[in-house]
């Protein structure tokens, strides 16, 4: 399968059937991250990955309305940057979550970018404090995203390259 190809079946799957999602399979996600571009080369990211089940279903009230997924993903990695190691740690860590969240796809993993810099916890509070007290990451590193990762129970169809919106390419010039 092409790298476009892969691009139109990846889509953001948050029901698991419980199955657990294989370690080799988790390495080559974990790979995916490490081997990301990074400005300078400083890559200021770190991985927490989770699989406790208790700690998955705690995690799972980090956002308002978004993050409930975790409660059945087999584990979820946890992306936090450095922020003294690169002032564009959110573009570098963007750049990792996407290469995870791809990877998973090409894999047959299903995947969810849960958003959580600048969101809000369930319970009030940010994303990143909440995650932080349950992580224990240090205060230099910032939240960044959580990818769920699971086995898919559903597996909606492919994007097809016909729906595209083509009027959001430019050419020379804006509107060109």
């Amino acid at each position: 399968m092409d790298m476009l190809d892969i691009l139109r079946e990846r889509r953001s799957i948050r029901k698991y059937t419980g199955e657990p999602v294989p370690e080799e399979a988790l390495e080559k996600v974990l790979a995916a991250g490490l081997l990301s571009a990074s400005s300078k080369g400083r890559k200021p990211w770190e991985f927490i990955v989770v699989r406790d089940r208790e700690r998955l279903k705690r995690m799972s009230r980090c956002r308002v309305g978004a993050a409930g997924m975790l409660a059945g993903a087999d584990c979820a990695v946890v992306v936090i940057g450095d922020e003294q190691k690169s002032d564009v740690w959110i573009e570098d860590c963007a750049v990792a979550m996407s290469n995870m969240h791809t990877t998973a796809a090409s894999l047959g993993l299903g995947s969810c970018w849960i958003q959580g810099r600048s969101r809000e916890a369930a319970e009030g509070g940010t994303t990143e404090d909440f995650l932080r007290s349950i992580l224990n990451f240090p205060e230099n590193f910032r939240l960044e995203a959580v990818l769920s990762l699971g086995m898919p129970a559903v597996k909606p169809a492919a994007y097809e390259l016909e729906t595209l919106p083509t009027d959001k390419i430019h050419r020379e010039v804006f509107g060109g």
